[in-house]
């Protein structure tokens, strides 16, 4: 197998989706927490990107094993494009959980058992989105299920390993008790700070669901635009991606941010017209990537922002 063909198989493409909640939380946990564990945020960053491998290869996996279309699954999906053994694509896939599950038990052992629960539930439904009889992402939820795991729970858990030892969020486990506390006003500002990251990451998933809606109906896969319709959910779109900017108006007002994030706005000069293109035709070969540009274009601002924060903050 080479490179390029591995490459493909993971879809290192998409990684932005989660390096981007990643950046970010570490960003945020410094400009409002002022906390930060560099040597167990690395070795977190080298597990998620494995786990996030092994799930898009989960993805090809399932998809090249149900694809009851022919054409689709030896011209389009990489597994019979390259003419890749399953047994190795099986292989693969133990490996990258294998090596992100040491990292989390490690991790857990050495900040405590929340962290261990919050790994959990992401790897479950990272693993349970395309596999299983029923995978999450044919469901019309597969957009919340990608944009919540990603986007809030990368971010909660890069926040909870730069703030674990202020037992800012805890979990107390033993054989006779078990106790979940923290700080609420950190509780909230950790999921607000989430949303647009949630909604970004969501939003690439229901473009991508809008561009495949024929192909997905013909394979007996229904995902949100099939229920919704495509003009309610192209609607959809354009508001989670404008809520985005609204979400980060509420939290410099309540105090999360501060004034540097406005900096976020700038994004709206590339963001603004690519939607209206997206809005316009939802094409796989040529519109689609505009969610991808949203993701990067928004987020890219929200971590200049937060980073402009650092800087004025230690001056």
């Amino acid at each position: 197998m080479t490179r390029k063909i591995f490459f493909d198989l993971v879809e290192i493409r998409t990684k932005l989706a989660s390096f981007f909640p990643f950046l970010i939380a570490v960003l945020f946990t410094n400009t409002y927490f002022h906390l930060f564990h560099w040597g167990k945020t690395l070795f977190f960053f080298f597990g998620m990107i494995a786990f996030d491998m092994a799930t898009m290869a989960i993805n090809n996996y399932m998809d090249f094993r149900k694809a009851h279309s022919e054409e689709y699954k030896y011209q389009e999906n990489i597994i019979g494009k390259a003419q890749l053994s399953k047994r190795t694509v099986v292989m693969i896939i133990f490996g990258l959980i294998g090596f992100s599950a040491i990292v989390g038990i490690t991790l857990a052992i050495q900040t405590g058992w929340l962290l261990l629960v919050m790994g959990c539930a992401c790897c479950f439904i990272g693993v349970f989105y395309t596999f299983g009889p029923i995978p999450l992402s044919r469901m019309p939820l597969g957009e919340v299920f990608s944009g919540v795991t990603m986007g809030l729970g990368i971010f909660a858990i890069t926040v909870y390993l730069n703030t674990y030892d202020k037992k800012l969020f805890f979990m107390e486990l033993d054989l006779q008790h078990f106790a979940i506390t923290g700080s609420t006003t950190a509780a909230l500002a950790v999921v607000w700070a989430s949303i647009p990251l949630i909604a970004t990451i969501a939003n690439i998933m229901l473009a991508n669901n809008l561009c495949d809606l024929e192909q997905d109906i013909e394979n007996h896969r229904y995902t949100l635009p099939f229920y919704l319709g495509k003009k309610n959910a192209v609607i959809l779109f354009n508001l989670l991606m404008y809520g985005s900017y609204l979400a980060i108006v509420i939290g410099l007002i309540t105090g999360i941010y501060q004034w540097p994030i406005l900096i976020t706005f700038l994004s709206l000069l590339k963001v603004y017209p690519q939607t209206k293109a997206f809005t316009k035709e939802q094409i796989k070969h040529k519109t689609f990537a505009m969610s991808i540009k949203n993701l990067v274009a928004f987020n890219g601002s929200y971590a200049l922002g937060l980073l402009v924060t650092l800087f004025w903050q230690l001056i």
